[in-house]
């Protein structure tokens, strides 16, 4: 049994099995049924209840267990749950399985261009906070979590080797 929420709004409760090119099984315990064919890794074609729908994969996170499809040209974001994410979270133990991001290190070796942040700054994921050129390109090194900026061990204009200490959170 499988809990999808799409659009972080919408939630299904789904049990369905994919036997060649067929589907079958419960959503929202309801029967369904229909044919499925795979166009390649990130395409599908499903056909259900005689209508045609289009699948079109825009961004998957295995990690996290979150997707974008684009159906019919509509953009879904979807999030899926199995029995063990359920049971975790009823026994309030979903926040362990989150990977503490203590520190950020020199990817490769470079230059760094820009520091955007500094000692004691509220930062969250996926904010850029260091500008390091490497071979004539500019990268943004972003925040892999949200946290405080503990130390930074780094100046602009001086070069780092790769897997030099940058911030401390």
């Amino acid at each position: 049994m499988y809990s999808i929420t799409a659009n972080g709004v919408n939630a299904y409760k789904t049990n369905l099995k994919i036997n060649n090119s067929l589907f079958e099984g419960t959503l929202n315990d309801k029967l369904i049924s229909g044919d499925f064919l795979k166009i390649n890794d990130y395409q599908f074609h499903i056909l259900y209840n005689n209508k045609s729908y289009n699948v079109d994969v825009v961004k998957l996170n295995a990690e996290q267990k979150t997707m974008t499809l684009k159906i019919n040209s509509i953009k879904f974001n979807l999030s899926l749950k199995d029995k063990y994410d359920e049971l975790l979270h009823n026994l309030g133990l979903d926040n362990l399985a989150t990977k503490k991001v203590s520190e950020i290190k020199a990817p490769m070796p470079g230059m760094v261009l820009n520091v955007l942040v500094k000692e004691g700054d509220v930062v969250k994921k996926g904010d850029t906070l260091i500008i390091l050129e490497a071979m004539k390109m500019e990268n943004s090194l972003k925040s892999p979590t949200d946290g405080i900026i503990k130390k930074i061990a780094i100046i602009k204009g001086v070069a780092v080797e790769k897997n030099q200490l940058l911030i401390q959170f």
